[in-house]
């Protein structure tokens, strides 16, 4: 038993000299040892870094490549190369595209735009502000806070930068998320026509293209309104609904039913 036990504490002195001697290592290997500085006497450490940024930048790793351009923010603040290294800052939480990093996108953007309002990349960072609030759009089915505050933010680039270069990418994202917005208010429209209540139906259907009348699916929202005024036996007020759907579109989901509708709706609206 005894020679049980010293085996057992000569094992366990082993162990622990064993992890002692490789603590150091493991620490080396999990640790960050920052990024690396530019070298003594460089004629140009803002360059250095803002370059190591955009490599790390380019291999994903993100957290490496904001050290360095952070380091440079904060290092070089008459540096010609901050502008860029704070923007960058913002573009490594967007593409790491988790939800908290989306959140500090936005601040690094707001932050760009407070401390140089006047750069000429100004109407860049005002567009990722939006795009960032843009990857953040939920379903239709659910919370559209996102979705409003994607459109009150692309409303603010276009009205400070009417002549911006990135003015046709942004009115792309602008109209995705109009759509996904009147989708929203479509949907429940749709579900209250479908449940044969049309006061409630034709309320928020004529709302969605009061506040969008160039919704990419409108031709939804003009059958449900027809719908809406058949069941109704207003054919007079149906057909008008129906006939867009002909003349807008020469594909839809709708179409043939519209076409049906007015065929049916014809001899109840002409003259004797």
């Amino acid at each position: 038993m005894m020679e049980a036990m010293q085996v057992s504490r000569k094992w366990l002195s082993a162990g622990v000299l064993a992890v002692v001697l490789l603590s150091p290592l493991m620490l080396a290997g999990c640790g960050s040892a920052g990024p690396k500085l530019p070298p003594a006497g460089s004629s140009e450490p803002d360059k250095f870094l803002y370059d190591h940024g955009k490599t790390a930048m380019d291999k994903k790793h993100w957290m490496e490549a904001r050290e360095y351009f952070r380091t440079l923010v904060e290092r070089y603040p008459q540096s010609a190369y901050r502008p860029d290294a704070k923007l960058a800052l913002g573009d490594t939480y967007i593409l790491e595209n988790s939800a908290e990093s989306k959140v500090l996108a936005v601040n690094e953007f707001n932050e760009f735009l407070s401390f140089f309002p006047t750069s000429p990349r100004a109407d860049y960072a005002q567009y990722r502000i939006g795009y960032a609030h843009f990857k953040q759009m939920l379903a239709p089915q659910r919370d559209q806070t996102e979705t409003r505050e994607t459109i009150l933010q692309f409303g603010i680039f276009f009205k400070r930068f009417p002549n911006s270069t990135l003015t046709d990418e942004v009115k792309k994202y602008d109209r995705e998320a109009r759509d996904r917005l009147s989708e929203s208010e479509f949907e429940v429209g749709r579900f209250y026509a479908r449940m044969n209540w049309c006061p409630g139906a034709v309320d928020r259907l004529t709302a969605v293209l009061k506040e969008d009348p160039t919704f990419t699916n409108r031709d939804g929202v003009y059958f449900y309104l027809g719908e809406c005024y058949f069941k109704s036996n207003q054919m007079t007020g149906a057909a008008p609904w129906y006939d867009r759907i002909v003349k807008e579109f020469q594909q839809s989901e709708y179409l043939d039913k519209a076409k049906k509708r007015l065929l049916e709706i014809k001899p109840a609206t002409t003259p004797k």
